[in-house]
Formats: structure tokens, C-alpha cells, sequence
């Protein structure tokens, strides 16, 4: 029988920034435009999912974010371990929904591996896929 894990994630709202909350040091922001890839999770450290509620997407607006605040930065590792599918739009996003980034977190927490975590989370719509859904 194959065990099974199952993480349970406490959440807590507060009126307060995660600035005056956590130290600077302790601080990762996630962003599509980081160049730092985010290679593990570490469990010492606070990650910030930067959302924007728009329609409309604003390149770099979470990393110029993250660097006015003198954060750390990282990018979940999309072109590393996904190729670019042929669609009919030319369309290849790696900005993802909030619920997106946390189930690619959560999964990659609980199996330790991208590929599964990357494919629970990115979407085909992304204009990504695994190399090996490739036809």
C-alpha cells in the first residue's frame, strides 16, 4: 500500500503587513519577473504570493514591489522544467492566479517534485506543458 501525506495549512488574517510581521531576511516574493528560481521550499522562510486583483496584467509590477521593499525575490521553475506548446495565439504566460501558485506550492510540499507540482498548478491554458505530455 502506498502511504499518502497530507499537509494541513493554517491561515490567519490580520490587518497588518507581512513587513511588520516577518523579517526582511525571512521574506520571499514570489513573482513571475524574479530571476532568482525558486529551487526548494524552505520551511524558515515566509513567501509572499503577489496578486494583483485586475484584468489586465502589469509586467514587473510585483517585482518592483519586492525590490522597493528590499525583499528577496524567486519565480516558480515554469521554463525549467515545461516546454512552450504550439497554440493558435502564440500564448505563454507564466503569471498564474493566486489558488494556481498555492496548489503548485502545496503539491511540490507534499511530493517534493516540480513536475507533478507544476502540472497541478499551470494550467494548459498557460500555453506550458510537461515535456512528456508533449505529442
Amino acid at each position: 500500500q502506498a502511504a499518502s501525506l497530507h499537509v494541513i495549512f493554517q491561515m490567519d488574517t490580520t490587518q497588518e503587513s507581512y513587513l511588520d510581521l516577518f523579517p526582511l531576511d525571512a521574506i520571499v516574493y514570489l513573482t513571475p519577473d524574479s530571476e532568482n528560481v525558486l529551487e526548494d521550499i524552505d520551511p524558515n522562510k515566509v513567501y509572499i504570493l503577489g496578486g494583483l486583483v485586475d484584468e489586465s496584467i502589469h509586467k514587473k509590477l510585483t517585482l518592483q514591489r519586492a525590490q522597493q521593499q528590499s525583499l528577496q525575490t524567486a519565480r516558480l521553475p515554469i521554463r525549467e522544467y515545461m516546454v512552450k506548446t504550439v497554440n493558435t495565439r502564440n500564448y505563454h504566460s507564466e503569471t498564474l492566479a493566486i489558488n494556481q501558485v498555492f496548489d503548485v506550492l502545496s503539491t511540490y510540499y507534499e511530493t517534493r517534485s516540480w513536475p507533478t507540482a507544476l502540472k497541478a498548478g499551470v494550467s494548459a491554458g498557460k500555453g506550458y506543458v510537461l515535456p512528456d505530455a508533449v505529442k
